[in-house]
């Protein structure tokens, strides 16, 4: 491939272009018209307006993508991460056009598409299952015997889910029918699919996610583990590599069953595999997402390989480079996704002008964003601003590196995770690795971050202080040797 269009926006959008420049690959960007002048846009080699702001009628626009691809002799689709790149008939459609679709195939995005098939699918390689069922509830009347055998409580989990979106949790029989039938409703709204399943629901669960990847040519291996549990409305916030209490033992059989997970559909590329994990360190397989993930940064860092490139490499029919046994844990990685959100308002979606925006430098730190100081946050796309991710020799150098990375990004004109992702570090649950899914609602409140702040603050005015009055405690005033070298030279 020598050319390469990028079906997506922003950060990430960026973050391939940039990939593909080092390869020596040209880029094409398409963009939305309230997009024109978006970093990525000026990145590319090409780049095509393809529709108005609304992502149904620009990103979401499969068969106007291919067609612009096509157009400009592009060879290849990258779809990045949200808008098609999970989307079968997308790979498909690519494919069909005689295009290379940047992931997986149609069959293993399908499979693992629906929770059910993919649970069905890992099921044959023996990977290890949350207690409840892999076919679709037929009615209420099934929903109760299956919960006489998981107990209570439960979850409900719709199968073509995500986000949270037709998740229930049921702690008694009472309400398993009303709590059923509000997540098939919403299953339906969201999914056009109310198919749903049960689940034992487990308690305090961690999330933790392994980065497998796959060639064409039957080769697997698994990137280790991200521990990804700091969420809101099951959507993460904060990401880290490798987990901080993971064992050996365990990362290796959590690494071995998310490479059975990615051979039971006979994936190829960048995929992950999620898994719940419990207090005594039980694994359980939840989903695999088939595409690249937010978080991929901090494998990137903890491991020096480029996913993106190997995404291309793979695509383009070459074998992995490297073998399991060439892969080492290099340090520690912390991700802060900035998001334009209020923490003070229930982490609700803002907008308007980045009057202010200055990015962190420094050792072990990287920024990837896809916005300039001067533009305006639209209301049409995910409000996530960029990524900053901090990288250290060990887990609390990499702290202190991403909260000193936080303390220098100045971003105003709108409201930003950055005060939250600045509380969370700094939280004993935190520093100490004991923490799980709960933590935001656990120790989280917005009066909390608002004292914190204010600590904060005041902590920084009195460190200026000190330093200026350091500065300050040797500097003596102009003696009169000055002024009478002075006199004597105007005398000349």
């Amino acid at each position: 491939m020598n050319k390469i269009l990028v079906a997506n926006r922003g950060e990430i959008a960026l973050r391939i272009m940039r990939s593909c420049k080092e390869m020596g690959i040209s880029t094409v960007a398409v963009y939305s018209e309230a997009d024109a002048d978006m970093p990525f846009v000026r990145f590319a080699d090409e780049a095509y307006c393809i529709g108005p702001a609304p992502s149904s009628q620009s990103y979401l626009l499969g068969d106007k993508i291919i067609q612009v691809a096509k157009d400009c002799g592009a060879e290849g689709i990258h779809p990045g991460y949200g808008f098609l790149s999970e989307n079968a008939a997308f790979s498909r459609a690519v494919s069909d056009a005689g295009l290379i679709f940047i992931g997986p195939t149609p069959s293993s995005i399908e499979t693992m598409g629906s929770k059910i098939g993919a649970k069905q699918s890992a099921k044959r390689f023996n990977v290890p299952m949350v207690p409840g069922t892999d076919t679709p509830l037929k009615d209420v009347a099934e929903a109760h015997e299956v919960a006489l055998r998981t107990g209570f409580p439960l979850l409900i989990k719709a199968s073509a889910g995500g986000g949270g979106k037709g998740m229930r949790i049921v702690h008694h029989a009472g309400e398993l029918e009303e709590q059923m039938q509000m997540a098939k409703s919403e299953a339906l709204n969201y999914f056009n699919d109310d198919s749903v399943f049960i689940e034992k629901y487990v308690g305090s669960p961690k999330h933790i996610e392994i980065q497998i990847l796959g060639d064409k040519h039957g080769h697997y291996l698994y990137l280790f583990e991200r521990e990804c549990s700091i969420q809101r409305r099951h959507q993460k916030l904060i990401e880290e590599a490798p987990s901080s209490c993971l064992s050996p033992e365990v990362r290796k059989a959590m690494g071995e069953s998310a490479v059975n997970v990615a051979r039971s559909c006979e994936y190829h590329g960048a995929g992950t595999v999620e898994f719940l994990v419990d207090d005594d360190l039980n694994f359980y397989f939840l989903e695999m997402n088939t595409r690249l993930q937010v978080e991929h940064c901090v494998t990137e860092m903890i491991t020096g390989i480029d996913l993106v490139k190997e995404q291309i490499k793979v695509a383009r029919g070459e074998e992995l480079s490297f073998t399991q046994e060439d892969l080492k844990i290099n340090g520690h990685a912390i991700e802060l996704r900035i998001c334009a959100e209020d923490p003070l308002n229930n982490f609700l979606p803002d907008i308007g002008k980045l009057e202010v925006y200055k990015r962190p430098q420094g050792a072990g730190i990287r920024v990837d964003d896809g916005y300039d100081e001067g533009m305006e946050i639209p209301i049409y796309y995910d409000p996530m601003i960029g990524k900053l991710v901090a990288w250290g020799a060990n887990r609390q150098e990499a702290i202190e590196r991403l909260s000193r990375a936080i303390s220098e990004f100045r971003i105003n004109g709108i409201e930003t995770t950055l005060p939250f992702g600045q509380w969370a570090i700094r939280q004993p649950a935190f520093t100490e690795g004991k923490f799980d899914t709960h933590f935001i609602e656990k120790y989280y409140t917005p009066e909390e971050l608002s004292a914190f702040t204010e600590e904060e603050a005041e902590i920084a005015a009195l460190f200026a202080v000190h330093i200026f009055e350091e500065q300050t405690r040797f500097i003596k005033p102009l003696n009169q040797d000055v002024s009478r070298w002075k006199n004597r030279s105007t005398q000349r």
